[in-house]
């Protein structure tokens, strides 16, 4: 089969074209997994940061992708909820022990064992992956591939870090960056809490017009304050320094979540100007979002069809994988980037 392979940690900004149009094995189903043709793959920031080693593959050559959607092709034995033929997505938790106490409480993207899609095991960007059948999602039928493939992580994430923001009705939330996932959250955000203030930080005009097109009440630059101050702000940006700019913005009591696998380390010398007093004092809250679970991802792709939540997409081929990754490197975003693999 037909895959984009990376084979080494690669500087972006040295070699624009890291991942490598490759043939190899066709994957094989083991117990209890489903063989998948893929039609689509959503491209992600944390593809970025697996190939720059911000968050390390466990293994070279390896296929990354962890927004697939396809048609079950080949069940293994033991499998009782997918059949072939079934359309289902490969989210970024590939899987979990589900014995531990994490995993028994809902909690499997906390597991020790947690296994990320393309960065642990081979992923989304080849013809073919196999995943245990418990970690695929089935796709609701109102939701074509392309548009289904970027909620499966942009609008999924989007979804759980809006729940640990927990804002409420009336209230000011901000919103750092304006990519793949926040103009997901935006929607989710007009959607269940409709007399929300929404605030939009993003570095170019033309991401704060998209913006205010999306619904939000008011656009800025990063480091612009808000008119007003924010009882929580959800934070999507692969940099340290919109951490900072959040906390400035933050109301007393107020929540930041930090929707972010990795930060890049390039500014992390901005976080030798936190101010106690400035950034952190008065019950000010830091929250991270630690990877998902297949749940967020069920819940999320229901109220995505409840609320008609659809992504703005820019479709791609496989072997042009590297030019998507590209764009997102150098900050060319509208919407979400989706690779087509089959028709």
């Amino acid at each position: 089969m037909k895959a984009m392979l990376l084979e080494k940690v690669v500087d972006m900004k040295q070699d624009p074209h890291p991942l490598v149009l490759s043939e190899v094995p066709k994957p094989q189903p083991g117990e209890r997994e489903v063989l998948i043709k893929l039609n689509v793959c959503g491209v992600c920031h944390t593809e970025i940061d697996e190939i720059e080693g911000r968050a390390m593959p466990a293994f070279f050559p390896i296929i990354p992708g962890h927004q697939g959607v396809g048609i079950v092709e080949k069940c293994g034995s033991g499998c009782r909820e997918f059949q072939p033929g079934d359309r289902v997505g490969v989210a970024w938790i590939y899987s979990a022990c589900g014995k531990c106490h994490f995993c028994a409480s809902g909690l499997e993207n906390l597991c020790e064992y947690f296994r990320a899609t393309g960065r642990d095991t081979n992923g989304a960007y080849a013809e073919y992956m196999c995943i245990g059948e418990d970690f695929a999602v089935r796709i609701p039928e109102a939701l074509s591939d392309v548009h289904a493939a970027p909620l499966l992580c942009a609008g999924a994430i989007g979804y759980r870090s809006l729940r640990l923001a927990a804002p409420k009705d009336g209230q000011n939330v901000g919103l750092m960056g304006f990519g793949a996932s926040a103009h997901l959250v935006i929607k989710m955000l007009r959607h269940l809490h409709p007399s929300l203030n929404i605030y939009v930080f993003s570095r170019t005009e033309k991401e704060r017009e998209f913006a205010r097109e999306c619904g939000a009440n008011w656009a800025g630059d990063i480091g612009d304050p808000a008119p007003v101050k924010l009882n929580s702000v959800i934070d999507t940006t692969p940099a340290w320094k919109p951490v900072l700019e959040s906390l400035k913005n933050l109301e007393r009591g107020g929540r930041l979540v930090i929707n972010a696998i990795r930060k890049e380390n390039t500014d992390r010398q901005v976080l030798n100007g936190i101010s106690y007093e400035d950034h952190l004092w008065l019950e000010k809250e830091i929250k991270t979002v630690a990877n998902i679970t297949t749940k967020d991802v069920r819940e999320f792709l229901e109220l995505a069809v409840e609320a008609e939540i659809l992504p703005r997409v820019t479709e791609y081929p496989l072997e042009m994988a590297n030019i998507a990754l590209s764009e997102i490197k150098n900050k060319k975003i509208k919407g979400a980037k989706v690779i087509r693999i089959s028709h």
